[in-house]
Formats: structure tokens, C-alpha cells, sequence
């Protein structure tokens, strides 16, 4: 990438782009859309429409372009980039040697506001061209009892999207309404394709959104149940969030971009052969179909997610601020591979073609790449909905075994200490970006009269709090934390201690 003048990203300027700038080598005035995205981040950017991109390249088959849908008030920022930009953005690729690679996507067709609109949404879902509906909505968009896997039917928005069906504000009023349209239309259904970071995405889907049916319309369940698919897929891909000094940066060397998007070089994308409608061939571009996904999810949300979980919080509480940050201190390094060696790999199923030592040492090099800059803020938001999915699951099984946990809860003692005093123990102030942040900080600052107060939070833990020896490990580092021993030197400890047993038995 070579600096020059600034052009402005729009379909009429693409010829006049750098030449190190890779254009789609497709015509983008003919890509038809075949898909519907609700949840457009830069995660689905350089994920999912970056393989349809790689598609349309590859096999001259425009028809699987994608329509993004806002569902929320702040998507309108980027509706707003799309629609400036012709619906095209430039996706960055920094490598660790410091190289970078720049494209243009030219995967969507559109952008609607679905609060604007809600009809048009649901239109463009219903047409017959449209085959896949997929999503990144986050853990916190499936409406779940992180603590019963249950829907919550007491959300009011779910009651007023039963109320008012042709004004839904969640994902599944818009799915119902989408489906019922195909159905009286005797059109096939769209198969229904999570992209988020939920283990068995596509199972927790489905049972959401049949659970959200049943509360009105039994036989229209018991026909979606029958007819439309939800693949399990497992997604991979680190994607920061876009800085101002990554749109000036890519500015200087000739691309003017309100919203790039910036990732790792690394992607995969792992997707349970399970399509009740045609399906694009993202196998001759890299992604996998399998018949079952579980081994796969269950490796990457556990070692790389909670891995994230692990430097996040523990980095947080230590001062840091950034993933590569985190790695290059040596002791959160140790802490981590131990981490994963120790307590993470007991409990994965065996993955067909995978290493997982191999496997470990490879996240252990992403997370030090120092270009992606991947901050502490953004890994530690959401982490209510994030660590019942990412780490609880292996602390239970770990229990469940016999064995030791103390890593664990070392991190979610640092969760406690950072919910309480939003900052590090050196004082530095700490975002907290949480759909229950108030009810953690509670939680968290009862700590003082009662030192389980924050494991007891039912919602997020379950009956953790009950456990005599996850709860006694942790209070044992709570403690420590607040005695203000710094987190990296007892982190250090506890990654050595663990080798020393491994060794011992």
C-alpha cells in the first residue's frame, strides 16, 4: 500500500483506486441479493461477506449478495456509510510482520433500518431470491437465561412484538413474520444461520425462536420446526473495532473509507450441512461443511473466546489495554497456555485434523500480533453474556471431574474487582459495557459484607456459589486482589503452582 491521494470508495471511483488496493473481480452492478444479515459489525464484514466476496471472485455466481438489517438505533452509522459508499467498504488485513492488505468488498446490496420500515424488512426477507436469513445479533440478541438456557418471555419486547406482529423490534417477530409470508406464498423457507459466538448457535436458534412462536401460534411452531434449518456454524476471525487511526492511516495510501474494517489474516469458518434451501458453495473458498460442528465450536469457544475472557479481565485489573498488550507480559502469557493445556483441554472432544497443541500455540502467536491492537474495552464488554458460554461450561466439567479450577476463578475474581471499582489496581478507570452492569456492580460491591456476593448473582453463575471449591478458590483470590497483591505476580504463582502439580502426578 503505497501513500498517495485520497479517493473517495463509491462504485463510480473504483477503477481510479491504488493498484494495491484489490477491486472485486466481479461487475457489482449485477450482484443480486440471496441473503438477508441481520446485525451488520465489522465482524460480519470481515467474516461472512468477505467469503461471499471471495465467492463471487471465484465463480461468477452474483446471485448470494447480501442486505444488511438494523434492528437498533446505532446501526443507523452504518447505514449511513453504506449508502454513501455504494454499499462498499475496504477490509484491512494486518499481519504480523507489520505488512498490510487492502480490498473492497463488494458483497452487499443494501442496507435497511428495520426500525424505519419494518414492512420493507420483512418483503425483502420473504422474496423467493432470498435463501439465507443469517445473524450476528451477540449472545445478549437471543433473549436466553444465561442460567436456565430458557427464553425470556417476560422481555416487553417480546410482549409487544406478539401484540403488534407487523412492528416487531426483536429478531424472531421479523423471522415469524418473514416465514409466515413465505409460507402463505408457498414459497421454500430460508434456512436460518447464526454467526455468533454461542455454542450450538444454530440448535439455541431454533429453540428460541420456537419457544417465542409457541407463546402464540402452536401449529405454525410445529411447522417451522419441521421445514426450516438452523446449521450450527463455528466462526473465527479477530476483528478490532475500526479506530480513527485506521480510516486515516488507510486514507494516506489513497482510499478515503468512513468505516474499513481492520482483522487478522487468519479465518475460518466451520458449517453444519443443514440447508432446507439451496446453499452457497463457500467450500471452494475456504469455509468447511460438516455434519456435526459441536467439536469444532466447542475447541474455539473455549480456548480462543475464553482465552479472551482470560487477558480481558486479568489484563484489565493488571493496568493493560490491549490483547497484544497482555501477551507480551510474560506471566499472562504463562497464565494463559497453562490455561488452556490444563484446564481447557480435559474437557474438548476429540477434533478430526486438528492438533490442539498446534492449535494453542497458534492463538498464542494471533494474540501477539501487535497491528490488530484488539482492546481490553471491547473483550470485557458483554461479558455477562460472554463467560456463560465461554468459560462456565469448562469450569463445570472441570468440577464435575474432580479437577482443578483455579485459574477459572481467578477470572472471575478479577470480573468481580473490575464490576466493583471500574478501574485497574493501579487506578486506571475501566469501561464497563454491560447489559446487567448495575445489577454486577451491586453484586460485586456487597463483596465487603458477604464474599460470595458477586457468584451469587443466579443469572450469570447458576449455583456456582454453592461449590465449596470453586467458591473457596475464588475467595481466596478475591481476596488476595483486594489486598491489592498485584494480579500478574498471582498469576505467575498460580501458572507455576499448576505446572508443579502436572509434574508431581
Amino acid at each position: 500500500m503505497q501513500s498517495q491521494t485520497s479517493i473517495l470508495l463509491n462504485r463510480a471511483n473504483l477503477s481510479s483506486l491504488p493498484s494495491d488496493v484489490m477491486r472485486p473481480a466481479y461487475d457489482v452492478e449485477n450482484v443480486q441479493t440471496g441473503i438477508v444479515h441481520i446485525g451488520v459489525g465489522g465482524f460480519h464484514r470481515a467474516h461472512e461477506a468477505m467469503y461471499v466476496d471471495r465467492l463471487m471472485a471465484k465463480t461468477g455466481d452474483l446471485s448470494w449478495g447480501i442486505c444488511g438489517v438494523g434492528l437498533r438505533e446505532n446501526d443507523r452509522a452504518m447505514k449511513k456509510v453504506f449508502d454513501e459508499q455504494d454499499n462498499l467498504y475496504t477490509l484491512v488485513e494486518k499481519h504480523n510482520d507489520g505488512a498490510r492488505s487492502a480490498s473492497v468488498i463488494g458483497a452487499m446490496t443494501g442496507f435497511l433500518m428495520a426500525p424505519d420500515d419494518p414492512q420493507a424488512v420483512i418483503e425483502k426477507m420473504a422474496e423467493p431470491e432470498v435463501r439465507i436469513v443469517s445473524l450476528t445479533i451477540t449472545e445478549g440478541g437471543y433473549n436466553f437465561d444465561a442460567s436456565t438456557g430458557e427464553f425470556i418471555t417476560t422481555n416487553p419486547d417480546v410482549i409487544h412484538d406478539i401484540e403488534n406482529p407487523k412492528q416487531p423490534k426483536l429478531v424472531f417477530g421479523y423471522l415469524v413474520a418473514a416465514l409466515k409470508k413465505r409460507k402463505e406464498s408457498n414459497i421454500k423457507p430460508f434456512t436460518v444461520m447464526s454467526c455468533d459466538n454461542i455454542q450450538h448457535n444454530g440448535h439455541v436458534l431454533k429453540k428460541m425462536l420456537l419457544a417465542y412462536i409457541e407463546l402464540f401460534d402452536q401449529s405454525f411452531a410445529t411447522w417451522v420446526n419441521e421445514n426450516v434449518s438452523f446449521p450450527n456454524s463455528m466462526v473465527d476471525r479477530i476483528t478490532p473495532a475500526t479506530t480513527s487511526e485506521d480510516i486515516v492511516t488507510l486514507e494516506a495510501h489513497g482510499v478515503k473509507d468512513s468505516w474499513p474494517v481492520v482483522c487478522e489474516p487468519f479465518d475460518q469458518w466451520v458449517i453444519e450441512d443443514d440447508f432446507c434451501n439451496t446453499k452457497p458453495s463457500f467450500d471452494v473458498v475456504g469455509a468447511q461443511f460438516v455434519n456435526d460442528v459441536a467439536p469444532y465450536e466447542k475447541l474455539k469457544l473455549r480456548m480462543l473466546n475464553a482465552g479472551h475472557s482470560v487477558l480481558g479481565l486479568v489484563g484489565s485489573v493488571a493496568g493493560l489495554s490491549t490483547i497484544h498488550e497482555s501477551v507480551e507480559a510474560v506471566q499472562l502469557k504463562q497464565l494463559l497456555s497453562v490455561f488452556m493445556e490444563k484446564e481447557v483441554m480435559p474437557t474438548l472432544d476429540k477434533v478430526e485434523g486438528i492438533d490442539v497443541f498446534d492449535y494453542r500455540d497458534t492463538l498464542l502467536s494471533r494474540f501477539s500480533n501487535p497491528f490488530i491492537k484488539d482492546t481490553l474495552a471491547r473483550i470485557c464488554l458483554e461479558s455477562s453474556a460472554k463467560l456463560p458460554v465461554f468459560l462456565l461450561p469448562t469450569v463445570r466439567d472441570n468440577l464435575a471431574a474432580g479437577r482443578d479450577v483455579s485459574i477459572s476463578a481467578l477470572v472471575v475474581a478479577c470480573w468481580a474487582y473490575y464490576s466493583d471499582k471500574h478501574a485497574s489496581q493501579d487506578g486506571k478507570p475501566l469501561e464497563i459495557n454491560d447489559v446487567l452492569a448495575d445489577k454486577l456492580h451491586k453484586a460485586a460491591k456487597e463483596n465487603e459484607v458477604d464474599a460470595l456476593s458477586f457468584l451469587k448473582l443466579d443469572e450469570v453463575f447458576g449455583e456456582l456459589a454453592k461449590n465449596e471449591v470453586f467458591a473457596g478458590c475464588y475467595h481466596s483470590h478475591l481476596e488476595r486482589i483486594y489486598q491489592n497483591e498485584p494480579v500478574l505476580l498471582l498469576s505467575e504463582e498460580l501458572a507455576k503452582s499448576k505446572l508443579a502439580m502436572a509434574k508431581a502426578s
